[in-house]
């Protein structure tokens, strides 16, 4: 294995880590960037799913705290409880879809046109519900209803389409449904947990008999630098949120949208 390879892998690593956990699509610049790095992973598209692994254990490790107060509280907190009950409610659909529409959409829906597309669409949508802000009347994560978290799990589950943000399509999903901006970020964090996870296992297991030693390696070095890369996005993404709102992630992903658009068009 060169090193460009290695390079590559930790330049994906941060790519993902940084953009896991804002509306951008991190997988939808997975793609991007393999595509124009010619970067040869693990085959299923395995690398670009199990790195998430690493932005997903830096929330574990953010919000261990509370986590931790979650599990112990599930006996005896009825908040606890709800926790719990909304993001494996909110996993659902998600997992449900995932599983039957598990080879179309890795041999279909995961192209950089695609992705360019999504991209361009979600920037619009995000534009338009700034632009219309509801009144929130739910402001915290114990607070959700299960009928609440169903529909922010399907909203969730549009982000099957690369492109569209996984985080995006929850947090904006949960605004049009009443939730509070900060309530609607960190509800992204945690749904992000059970999600990536099933996601990760998910393909490691369908290709069990094809990957190699080189191709842990890279997903190794891929799964560290997301971790490391999430540990300082996480909090300032809550900072950043609250100052600015999600208008600027929606005219980012119209231009990034538009410049690779125009980028497979010319070759």
């Amino acid at each position: 294995m060169d090193a460009w390879t290695l390079i590559a892998a930790a330049f994906l690593g941060l790519v993902e880590g940084l953009t896991e956990f804002i509306p951008v699509s991190s997988t939808g610049h997975l793609i991007l960037l393999v595509d124009l790095l010619g970067f040869r992973g693990p085959p299923g598209k395995v690398f670009e799913v199990v790195i998430q692994l690493g932005a997903i254990l830096a929330v574990c490790v953010v919000y261990f705290a509370r986590l931790w107060r979650v599990l112990i509280g599930l006996p005896s907190d009825p908040g606890a409880r709800r926790f719990a009950a909304a993001v494996l409610l909110a996993f659902l659909p998600a997992a449900a879809i995932g599983a039957l529409a598990h080879g179309f959409i890795k041999s279909v829906l995961f192209s950089p046109w695609v992705v360019s597309a999504s991209l361009i669409v979600g920037g619009l949508a995000i534009l338009a519900i700034e632009a219309r802000p509801r009144p929130a009347t739910v402001d915290r994560v114990e607070d959700f209803s299960p009928w609440l978290a169903l529909r922010i799990g399907f909203f969730q589950a549009i982000a099957m389409v690369p492109g569209v943000s996984r985080s995006g399509a929850t947090i904006l999903g949960a605004l049009l449904l009443g939730v509070e901006r900060k309530a609607a970020a960190e509800f992204s964090f945690f749904l992000a947990i059970p999600t990536m996870l099933g996601a990760a296992v998910y393909d490691l297991y369908k290709n069990r008999n094809e990957l190699s030693f080189d191709g842990g390696l890279l997903i190794a070095i891929g799964f560290v630098v997301a971790f490391l890369a999430a540990l300082t996005v996480v909090r300032a993404v809550l900072d950043f949120i609250s100052r600015h709102g999600f208008t600027p992630f929606g005219w980012y992903r119209i231009a990034i949208g538009t410049i690779m658009l125009m980028a497979l068009m010319a070759r």
